[in-house]
């Protein structure tokens, strides 16, 4: 074939496609299409030139009306559908859709998967690929559903791709008519009516209407466009060959191939469109996803496929809540832990105690990228169940799970990027789960080399706050990261004390030394007092949180370990700036009554710290040393005078603390204290003075 890297899709390409296919010309077809998958494989679609000459035409409406609402900078606000090279991609997926329903085997059915997994990344082409028909076209390929796909309607004439042919002519003859365009100022465009290319939505694609509306659609004359192809971004190499080439060519079990490519045309199609997210739910693709995973459990068949089967999956519940409560219900969590223990190859010691074997090889990449999967789908269903109090079914179920998580976080991968993932998405699932089934994590036997305190094992926790330091020393996704750690390390010291003790030590040692902030240091302790004033509200209260519960919700302990500055923000929101100890915190936790003794170093010191900062500060000069009593009295007056000005100005607003410990303005407070008077007088006083 006479191809460049830079042609794009041409009329002549998806006619010579349907003429392969009319004359079943497999060997032609597969050219084709491996042609086409060439050199689009790494490419995403857009129009630069369509986007340039409408941003045009916003300024100069700017400059003429002096009114700008909004003005996009995203690709996907600017409608590419009226493009003849969207239209034509658009074609060549009805093709291939209509041509999946002749059930084609082989490496031609691989080379059409492809093509359609590359026009899935486009949103504009996704109208052929929603409808009904289409779905379940691709969800019999993907091994996930049983029901008949309704066939073709043809109007009777037998030849399905007729109407895309006619349509084809039309835009030829479109294109052969158009007028050649000088460059313009990129304001003259044509907007008549005759020459608008209708949009292709969902709307055209489902429900009583037929599938095949390409002839129906207008094909008129179009301006010249160029289409630009926006390269993938280089992402790391896929364990599983999602990039092809050689290792994909050599696998043995091609229906295994088929059925991959097929979950991510669906990833796609799912992810990019709300319609095709709505369909999938109607047509109860999560119940043949279910099937399927549990039908390949049972059977001890490879899971190599598994992970795009598991990323559908997640993708499914994530964006569609129905489905998430759908597949708690059908027993999701006892199959997704199945399919982790698995992943990790995990062998029982006793109910709820997994064999962690310093013998065995590690996770291997691949496993362990399935293991995320089904942990990330665990936990949209399971987000719901950490406040409330399970049934013994649930909490024996609940417990097994996180006898599972346990293991996650105690294992060993083949690289440190996959182990930290792994990690972090297996806290994130521990947070989700009901605080009295998290005691299996600590209800363990001690091995020589544990960590313990008070003789409960302390190895999971140390693996969650050896990662927890990892992450706030790299710095990077501090949010996503470390917020789950650090809720489930403050939800387990609230509940378990021997766990709170242990991290205690660990992060808030006895302390000796205020020569510098808090803040200032490279100690757990001076990183987390960082986060307390971090720009991320959530992220901030989650660390204030954890050392609040480490010092047993102390006020004053509190303000020593992290200075008055950096305890104000939650001390506020909790209504404890007054000074006055939390009574129980918000989970109703009772702490024990043992004090919290100062080392001697500190008592040395401990008249010298300034409790804002929490350092010592050296003594400074005082400002009004020889001033007389009558210029001091004169500089009172005038700060006074200048704060009475800025509060006139709302530069700044004093405020106080009520009877609740939250700050108010002071002229609540006065307004408050008014009130409080006039109802404290005697109702009998008040008639004596009439």
């Amino acid at each position: 074939m006479a191809h460049s890297a830079d042609d794009k899709l041409t009329a002549m390409d998806v006619e010579r496609i349907i003429e392969c296919i009319r004359e079943g010309d497999q060997k032609g077809l597969k050219a084709e299409l491996q042609q086409f998958n060439r050199e689009y494989a790494q490419c995403f679609f857009y129009d630069l030139e369509e986007r340039e000459r409408k941003k045009r035409q916003e300024l100069e409406e700017f400059r003429k009306n002096k009114v700008r609402d909004y003005v996009s900078d995203s690709d996907s606000d600017y409608d590419e559908s009226s493009n003849p090279d969207v239209l034509l991609r658009q074609a060549l997926a009805t093709v291939l859709i209509r041509f999946l329903q002749t059930e084609p085997q082989g490496r031609v059915l691989k080379a059409c998967l492809r093509s359609l997994r590359i026009l899935s990344r486009d949103k504009k082409v996704l109208g052929p690929l929603v409808t009904d028909r289409a779905l379940l076209t691709l969800a019999h390929l993907g091994g996930i559903s049983n029901a008949p796909v309704p066939k073709e309607d043809t109007d009777g004439d037998g030849d399905p791709y007729t109407d895309v042919m006619v349509a084809i002519s039309e835009l030829k003859l479109g294109r052969a008519e158009e007028p050649d365009y000088e460059e313009d100022d990129g304001f003259g465009a044509v907007s008549s009516e005759s020459n608008e290319l209708a949009v292709w939505g969902p709307g055209d694609w489902c429900g009583e209407r037929k599938a095949s509306t390409f002839s129906n659609m207008s094909l008129g004359p179009t301006r010249r466009r160029s289409s630009v192809f926006k390269a993938l971004m280089p992402g790391k190499r896929d364990s599983r060959g999602s990039l092809g080439g050689a290792e994909e060519e050599e696998e043995k079990d091609e229906e295994e191939v088929h059925r991959k490519e097929v979950m991510k045309i669906f990833c796609n199609i799912v992810y990019n469109s709300a319609w095709a997210q709505e369909r999938a739910s109607e047509l109860s693709l999560l119940c043949g996803l279910t099937e399927k995973l549990s039908r390949e459990f049972h059977s001890a068949s490879s899971t190599a496929g598994q992970f795009y089967t598991l990323r559908f999956m997640f993708l499914l519940t994530a964006l569609r809540p129905e489905l998430r409560a759908q597949l708690k219900q059908e027993g999701g969590v006892p199959l997704l832990t199945a399919v982790l223990e698995r992943c990790l190859s995990v062998q029982w010691r006793s109910q709820y105690e997994v064999l962690l074997d310093s013998t065995a090889p590690p996770i291997r990449v691949e496993e362990s990228q399935q293991a995320q999967e089904a942990l990330k789908i665990l936990f949209n269903i399971t987000h719901s169940t950490h406040t409330q109090e399970p049934e013994e079914d649930d909490a024996s179920l609940y417990r097994h799970l996180a006898a599972v998580l346990r293991h996650c976080l105690m294992v060993s991968c083949e690289e440190e990027e996959a182990a930290d993932e792994l990690k972090g998405h297996a806290a994130n699932t521990l947070s989700a789960l009901p605080l009295s089934c998290l005691d299996v994590l600590v209800c363990v036997p001690l091995a020589p080399d544990s960590h313990q305190i008070n003789g409960a094992n302390m190895d999971c926790v140390h693996n969650l706050l050896t990662y927890m330091e990892r992450k706030l020393e790299q710095g990077e996704k501090v949010k996503e990261r470390l917020t789950p750690v650090l809720n489930l390390l403050a939800e387990c010291s609230r509940a378990h004390r021997d766990t709170r003790l242990y991290l205690r030590q660990q992060i808030l040692p006895p302390l000796k030394d205020a020569s510098t902030k808090p803040e200032k240091g490279s100690t757990m302790r001076n990183r987390l007092v960082r986060l307390m004033t971090h720009l991320d509200t959530e992220l901030k209260h989650c660390a204030a949180d954890l050392l609040f519960v480490l010092c047993k919700e102390n006020v004053r302990r509190f303000v020593k370990y992290t200075g008055y500055g950096n305890a104000a923000g939650l001390l506020a929101t909790r209504g404890l700036l007054g000074g006055q100890r939390s009574s129980a915190s918000s989970s109703g936790t009772r702490y024990s009554s043992d004090s919290d003794s100062d080392t001697e170093e500190y008592r040395q010191i401990k008249d010298k710290v300034n409790p804002v900062t929490g350092q010592v500060e050296e003594e400074q000069h005082n400002p009004m040393e020889g001033m007389t009593e009558e210029e001091k009295e004169e500089e009172a007056h005038r700060l006074i005078s200048l704060f009475s000005k800025l509060s006139k100005d709302n530069v700044i607003q004093p405020m106080g603390l009520n009877k609740e410990g939250l700050l108010v303005p002071l002229s609540e407070l006065r307004d408050l204290s008014m009130e409080e008077k006039e109802s404290e007088e005697d109702p009998d006083d008040l008639e004596n003075v009439e």
